[in-house]
């Protein structure tokens, strides 16, 4: 903390983090976006972009649906059309009529298509069906060829349902389609597709260079003439030569209509018109581009922090001018992008953040006025502090004489000018140019200059050669051993309110020190820490309790200490009540054995009493002896494990060759094979148990990357032959590389136990199937065979080490208990899962599942 600090003001800190949070939550609202359009569509219907005099309109209304009859008409009469706008001059014909089903007309538009020589169709992108994938919705192939372009029809509605642009290039995959109005440009090898290695699938939709459409107007603006009546009228050159003629429906009802910045619902704008507006936009070099949302973001941080740097600086009076003139700026930058460069950058989160900034600002500096002042005057009633000697004050030599008892140095050294105090080891000679209180470190030795009360010292130490060597070179670096004694006061608050503050502030910090050194120091305890008053009230828990015993801070305080044990560790004998009640009484101390959610622990009760006061208590340290038990479990199972089945196999080979030596002449085939038998099995017990040891030692650093189902075809193989001698057979089902990362050896190994407890435990002639499949993001393993099952009691215990089946040890087939065992740890050290199903007389089912590396394959 400095000494200059002023807790009444607000800093870019305080004032730029909360900024930053609203921003974060702004992004999962629409407000901003709303407001965008807003600015948006105020600006653009406030200047209406000029009619390019090159655009008309032929429009299928009301009137040509009464004179030509009901939809679809002939596909001649849009050739007499054609034929109609060819002998006026029309430059080029757009249509915004699809033609996806062949007619019988088809030759006759085509030719009158040709003969024109300029006539543009559209296509539109959307499944064929319910069900079914996007796919491209083409003319017919004879319109398709006499066309002189396609293009895409779609227009983009955003979020709020107005169109305001759309995507110059769509498609699938890399044929990308231009729009209606950049196929009748000449603009259109101007625009870049997607191509090489960047393309995208064949099947996916994408959509390239979005652009704002500035409207001349709404609905009407643009000159539009009845297709009736230039179909029946003679041919017009004034009205249609050199012009390019857009074609599609403008009745109420019959075709695509689209709400925009100009109408919004309440007079939408046929598609026709839209695309027509595009086109006039166009080739008059008015189309908005839409800047990322990254550049929207960058002002909005640019914003905060002009706001964190500057609010905190200005007096109160000023900040709503500042905030006020920042707002304006951002909405005159939004106008000059927008009109004088033709780029829409979305400038809502800039425009809020001065908005919000004002009254968050002024917030801050109450809040934190009347928050310190709230803290400060309740901290002055909390108890003395404790003062720790600042190791930049202690003398030269009694620094010397703590390092020796310390650090156990081989050698020391210790003068002052050329009064040498003490030396070991060292001489002068050895001293290297030294920097006043730094550590110099010069392989194993450590020098330091010091200056105390005008004198200069020299310090120096011969630390051991060893490992530990560097962490206490570092551990010296982390002292602060140069005089703080700079000479200079602390600045004294001119304010009168900010000197009552500080007073305060220096008051309370001296008296807190002691509370926060014991505070501190039971967090930082390794044990459980509860202190109780003289009734068994908990009064103080450290973290650990909290984590343990999972109740919140706040109601452990208050909260009786027997309770708190009863309603998690119930007992009958010696009841909590009892313990705690002798502790207090007879202010003797316990040490019980507690259990809480599967974890062991030992608390042990000590009687307390507060010097010069009445008040005593109890403080209970608890301390989790769990792995403790577990190791003296495992050591108790692998002691059972060594005496029992290591021995057994032993001592039978042992008599069994006692046997033979007897009787050398009388050796038969069986015997030796039983010895075989016997010696595999040792082998095989000692095999298992290395395996297990092995799997138990396994990190992340033995992890790379290797292919599942190449793992699991080599366990297959190697578990074949032993297959085959029972004529079971391994149908492997998964064709799918999935890639992760882990220990090839060791999976291969837990593969091969599933394998082979599968053979083990299936009838002749059977199968065993074994399924590799990717499920999510996890490669997934199936062994299921056609076995006897395992009784259901048995499942929860299944892969418990040293434990086996009690049927298979019936029917015949000896285990060691810890093949399973190893397959669980493997899997657990792999961040995997391994579960069972099995059913009585129909078998069992074993799935391991691993996370892969890369769901979609690997490159």
């Amino acid at each position: 903390m400095t000494l200059d600090w002023m807790p009444i003001k607000t800093t870019p800190l305080t004032l730029g983090l909360p900024l930053l949070a609203i921003l974060l939550l702004l992004q999962a609202t629409t407000l901003p976006q709303r407001l965008d359009y807003w600015l948006y569509d105020t600006q653009i219907t406030s200047t209406p972009a000029p009619v390019n005099d090159d655009v008309v309109i032929v429009a299928i209304d009301e009137k040509s649906l009464d004179h030509l009859g009901r939809w679809p008409w002939p596909r001649d009469t849009h050739a007499r059309l054609i034929e109609k706008l060819d002998e006026a001059g029309a430059e080029t014909i757009v249509f915004d009529i699809l033609f996806p089903e062949p007619s019988a007309e088809d030759p006759t538009l085509a030719a009158a298509m040709t003969q024109h020589g300029r006539v543009v169709l559209p296509l539109y992108l959307s499944p064929p069906s319910h069900n079914y994938l996007i796919s491209e919705q083409l003319p017919t192939s004879s319109l398709a060829a006499a066309a002189s372009e396609l293009g895409h029809a779609h227009v983009e509605l955003d979020e709020d349902g107005v169109a305001r642009g759309l995507y110059l290039l769509n498609g699938l995959g890399e044929q990308l389609w231009p729009s209606l109005a950049l196929a009748a440009s000449e603009r259109h090898g101007n625009i870049a597709a997607p191509s090489g290695s960047d393309a995208p699938p064949a099947f996916m939709n994408v959509r390239k260079h979005y652009r704002a459409v500035p409207m001349a107007g709404g609905a009407g603006t643009l000159p539009t003439y009845s297709y009736a009546e230039v179909l029946s009228a003679p041919s017009s050159p004034g009205l249609f030569e050199g012009k390019t003629i857009f074609v599609g429906a403008t009745a109420p009802g019959f075709g695509d209509i689209l709400p925009t910045p100009f109408s919004g619902l309440n007079r939408p704008m046929p598609g026709v018109e839209f695309h027509a507006n595009t086109y006039s936009a166009l080739v008059s070099d008015e189309l908005i581009r839409a800047l990322p949302e990254e550049a929207s973001l960058a002002i909005a941080v640019l914003a905060i922090a002009l706001l964190s740097l500057l609010l905190p600086r200005m007096r109160p009076a000023r900040t709503l001018g500042l905030c006020l003139a920042i707002a304006v700026a951002v909405i005159i930058g939004h106008t000059a992008l927008l009109y004088g460069a033709e780029l829409w950058l979305p400038v809502s989160h800039a425009l809020l953040m001065p908005l919000l900034a004002f009254p968050l600002s002024s917030g801050l500096r109450l809040a934190m006025t009347n928050r310190f002042l709230n803290r400060q005057l309740d901290d002055l009633a909390r108890g003395p502090q404790v003062h720790l000697p600042e190791p930049s004050r202690r003398h030269p030599t009694q620094l010397l004489e703590h390092f020796r008892a310390l650090l156990q140095p081989e050698g020391w050294w210790l003068s002052e000018g050329n009064e040498v105090y003490t030396a070991c080891r060292l001489t002068a000679d050895d001293i290297p140019t030294l920097e006043q209180g730094r550590w110099t470190h010069a392989s194993n030795q450590s020098w330091l200059s010091l200056r105390r009360y005008g004198r200069d010292y020299t310090l120096g130490l011969l630390l051991p050669n060893d490992i530990s060597r560097e962490a206490i070179q570092r551990y010296l670096r982390r002292l602060s051993l140069a005089s703080e004694d700079t000479g200079l006061r602390p600045a004294q608050p001119r304010e009168n309110v900010s000197a009552r503050i500080e007073r305060v502030r220096v008051a309370t910090e001296r008296m807190n020190n002691m509370q926060k050194f014991i505070r501190r120091s039971f967090e930082r305890m390794p044990d459980g820490i509860i202190v109780t008053d003289e009734l068994g009230v908990i009064r103080f828990a450290n973290g650990h309790i909290e984590e343990w015993f999972q109740e919140p801070m706040p109601s452990l305080s208050g909260l009786p200490l027997t309770r708190l044990l009863e309603g998690h560790d119930p007992r009958e004998t010696p009841p909590w009540h009892e313990t705690v009640s002798e502790t207090l009484t007879l202010n003797q101390s316990r040490t019980v054995d507690l259990r809480i959610r599967e974890k062991d622990f030992l608390i042990h009760f000590a009687p307390f009493s507060l010097p010069e006061s009445h008040q005593s208590g109890i403080i209970a340290n608890i301390s989790d002896i769990s792995e403790l038990r577990e190791q003296q479990r495992q050591h108790r199972e692998a002691i059972d494990f060594i005496s029992h089945d290591v021995r057994s196999p032993l001592v039978s080979q042992l008599a069994l060759i006692e046997q033979l030596k007897r009787n050398p002449g009388q050796i038969e085939p069986a015997q030796l094979e039983q010895l075989g038998r016997l010696a595999r099995r040792s082998y095989h017990l000692a095999e298992e148990f290395v395996q297990l040891a092995r799997a138990e030692q396994l990190t992340e650093t033995r992890f790379y990357e290797c292919e599942f189902l190449a793992i699991v075809e080599n366990a297959r193989d190697s578990v074949s032959e032993q297959a085959a001698e029972k004529g079971i057979q391994l149908v492997l089902q998964g064709t799918e590389d999935l890639w992760l990362r882990g220990n090839a050896e060791l999976l291969e190994r837990a593969v091969i136990n599933l394998l082979t407890n599968a053979v083990q435990y299936s009838p002749r002639g059977s199968t065993v199937n074994i399924q590799v499949f990717l499920a999510g993001h996890q490669a997934c393993l199936t062994v299921s065979d056609e076995g006897s099952g395992i009784a259901p009691e048995e499942l929860p215990h299944l892969f418990d080490r040293y434990r086996r089946q009690k049927s298979s040890e019936l029917s015949g087939i000896h285990g060691t208990g810890l093949g399973l065992s190893f397959v669980n740890v493997v899997v657990e050290k792999h961040r995997g899962e391994i579960s069972v199903s099995s059913e009585i007389g129909e078998g069992s089912a074993f799935t391991l599942k691993l996370p892969v590396t890369n769901p979609l394959g690997h490159s």
